[in-house]
């Protein structure tokens, strides 16, 4: 496989998430979803030379899943549950933004961890880095089960308020 493969390969892998929440939400079908998905992830593929990497993938892979998705409602035009070209376009642009604001809050969620200390970010460490349970944690830790859930459940909460706090900030909803 070759870089330019490669480089394709992550993006879509990236931008995979946000183009099945647009067809989800123009294809009712569940099978149909699914061949449609294939369909532009094969043209995504083969269409990445194509791609000007000044412009965010995951909406020029979008503007390929519209393609796709136009010759798949186009096939089914008697039936009555599709869309039309300007809805697809309004929910385009819709899950185009919603992605750009969920990848803020990944981003915002990293400087949060990175600000943990000490027993939170241990706790934090072993449930969700290293998938233990809170029972195996405090063993580990010489707490009750009961008291690191609660613990846990603090480094949520704590977690949840410094991403809204940076959304706030940054103007992300």
């Amino acid at each position: 496989m070759d870089e330019t493969a490669r480089q394709a390969a992550r993006q879509w892998t990236l931008a995979q998430p946000a183009v099945s929440a647009f067809v989800t939400s123009m294809v009712r079908d569940f099978r149909d979803r699914d061949d449609v998905l294939q369909d532009i992830a094969v043209a995504v593929i083969e269409s990445y030379a194509s791609y000007d990497p000044a412009h965010p993938f995951v909406a020029w892979a979008i503007g390929v899943a519209r393609n796709q998705v136009g010759i798949y409602l186009r096939s089914r035009r008697r039936d009555r549950l599709v869309f039309d070209d300007d809805t697809a376009a309004c929910l385009a642009v819709a899950i185009d933004e919603v992605a750009k604001e969920k990848s803020l809050q990944l981003d915002f969620l990293q400087d949060c961890l990175g600000g943990l200390e000490g027993r939170a970010q241990r706790l934090f460490e072993l449930r969700y880095q290293r998938d233990m349970k809170p029972a195996a944690i405090a063993d580990r830790v010489g707490m009750t089960a009961n008291s690191v859930a609660k613990a846990l459940q603090r480094v949520r909460d704590q977690l949840r308020e410094c991403v809204q706090r940076k959304s706030l900030e940054a103007g992300v909803q």
